[in-house]
């Protein structure tokens, strides 16, 4: 069972490095991480062999492959998540050459080569299709398997241990709408400590947070956690209001006042169209954030009719600490 977290010292405010940015001083341009043509060579050259001798993703290594020019564009992509603006879109894998097997592999791969891939949910699965299922929204059921829109989180939000990377591989985007949004949650900070400062103590106290069924079934439904962490050297911000407002209702345990004005003073922020970038991920660009500094949204899509023109991503996540494991 997780217990309750003492608050931390905070964060100080008005942090003015490459993650404080507003929706003003970014273009694609700082998103965009071509792939070469030697990157798309060896990923041609990974996709013959897989025909020939085909394997499962999950037991596939990039040190199993030559590498070397997609070695180097995930550095790049690692250093502007880490150390950077904390978004980066590859453009793009040209994924109409593939079957969906030879795509899942070079997701994995990608993926590999950005860091230690982990499981996505408490049955171990490690990789994750993100697609409209047709499924109604019940206890346990992520907004992520239906076309409804997504309120900005990050994901995995109530784990000690949440993802630090997250990658969407797109084999499709939808037919219509779908549009990812993205938000320096550092900034949200900032802004906070400038508009709001009274309230923002309270968003470094534990909340209740709905895990959406991922534990085993005798464990507990709810963990206690907070939105901000600080330690002195590393922040962290875990959003979602949603799981936070089910967390409450899973625990029995109405959210008091100070949490409720600190929980809508963030929110405004969240929202705020001078804050935030946006855009539609295209077919075969592969979609990165820092999932522990940067929130994202999706806005509600509507599909092809034909199954296999429909929106389709493949998720992956990657965490360093602890083990492979969904709590890790």
């Amino acid at each position: 069972m997780t217990t309750r977290v003492e608050a931390p010292p905070m964060l100080p405010g008005d942090v003015r490095d490459a993650r404080a940015w507003r929706r003003d001083q970014l273009t694609p341009r700082e998103w965009l991480v071509p792939l070469s043509p030697r990157c798309l060579d060896e990923l041609d050259a990974v996709a013959r062999r897989l025909r020939r001798d085909p394997l499962p993703p999950l037991v596939l290594s990039p040190q199993d492959f030559a590498l070397d020019a997609c070695a180097d564009v995930m550095r790049r992509v690692r250093e502007q998540l880490c150390n950077g603006i904390g978004l980066a879109v590859l453009d793009r894998v040209p994924v109409e050459r593939y079957s969906l097997e030879e795509n899942r592999a070079l997701a994995w791969l990608l993926g590999s080569l950005l860091g230690r891939l982990a499981a996505q949910k408490w049955d171990g699965a490690m990789v994750y299709d993100v697609r409209d299922t047709g499924r109604q929204l019940e206890y346990g059921v992520r907004r992520s398997v239906t076309n409804l829109d997504l309120v900005f989180h990050t994901d995995a939000a109530w784990l000690d241990l949440p993802p630090e990377l997250v990658g969407l591989y797109c084999i499709n985007p939808a037919r219509e709408g779908g549009v990812s949004r993205f938000v320096s949650l550092v900034t949200v900070h900032n802004e906070l400590v400038r508009r709001h400062a009274p309230v923002l103590p309270r968003l470094y106290r534990a909340f209740p947070w709905d895990r959406q069924a991922e534990h085993a079934p005798e464990d507990v439904k709810v963990a206690w956690r907070p939105i901000f962490s600080y330690d002195g050297r590393g922040f962290m911000a875990c959003v979602n209001d949603k799981l936070i407002e089910t967390g409450a209702e899973l625990a029995g345990e109405a959210l008091d006042d100070e949490a409720r004005a600190s929980l809508t003073a963030m929110r405004a922020l969240l929202d705020a169209p001078e804050l935030r970038v946006e855009f539609t991920i295209e077919r075969g660009q592969v979609q990165f954030i820092n999932n522990r500094q940067f929130a994202h949204s999706r806005t509600d899509f509507t599909d092809a009719p034909e199954p296999h023109l429909k929106r389709h991503m493949i998720r992956l996540w990657t965490r360093e600490e602890g083990r492979r494991t969904f709590h890790g």
